[in-house]
């Protein structure tokens, strides 16, 4: 499998778990009240898996190769993507300082965190739509195959040594806990 399709499948993942964010939003903004274990568990899987497990990836292992392969980090699609993991990244901090305030019914807090939420959910899905049609797209004609499965070895290696043996699949097990409370399957609707 290329490195690509790896980040791919990745980025599924990340767009299921801002769809569960989505409905935690459309709740907050009903007025109804959320676990605010749940807004601690999405921002874990964000900060988790999204950040430190997948953008660490590109960060530190894809990013390097297309320039080295001769694709320009600054004025160029690259230093586009790590700004906006940067951008990201505020979001993020602004959602976990909303959810310590929703926890102990800080008022305004529910709104600070729908607020860094949607703007995070808004950038992360153009943000990866950019990557699956524009710069995957780029580094798999600038990479060669050998370099392609260095990759590959390499992105094993982060899994295993600095994120940890498992957590990739707990990080699923997560995900899957997740979408079972916000978004639960239509399968009993489609049987009726």
């Amino acid at each position: 499998m290329k490195p690509t399709d790896i980040l791919k499948q990745e980025h599924r993942a990340i767009e299921q778990m801002l769809a569960v964010l989505g409905k935690i939003c459309d709740m907050l903004e009903w007025g109804e009240r959320v676990n605010p274990e749940h807004l601690d568990l999405a921002i874990t899987f964000i900060r988790e898996f999204a950040d430190r497990c997948h953008h660490a990836k590109e960060e530190k292992l894809l990013f390097p190769a297309m320039e080295s392969a001769g694709v320009p980090r600054d004025g160029g699609p690259i230093g586009v993507m790590l700004s906006e993991h940067d951008e990201g990244r505020q979001f993020v901090r602004g959602m976990a300082s909303a959810s310590a305030g929703y926890r102990n019914g800080t008022a305004n807090a529910a709104a600070n965190f729908t607020g860094n939420a949607r703007s995070f959910i808004a950038l992360l899905s153009e943000h990866i739509k950019k990557e699956d049609d524009i710069l995957f797209m780029m580094a798999d004609t600038h990479l060669t195959l050998e370099k392609q499965a260095e990759l590959a070895s390499e992105f094993d290696r982060v899994e295993h040594e600095e994120i940890g043996v498992g957590k990739h699949e707990e990080f699923h097990r997560l995900l899957n806990t997740m979408k079972n409370i916000y978004l639960p399957s239509d399968s009993t609707k489609t049987r009726l």
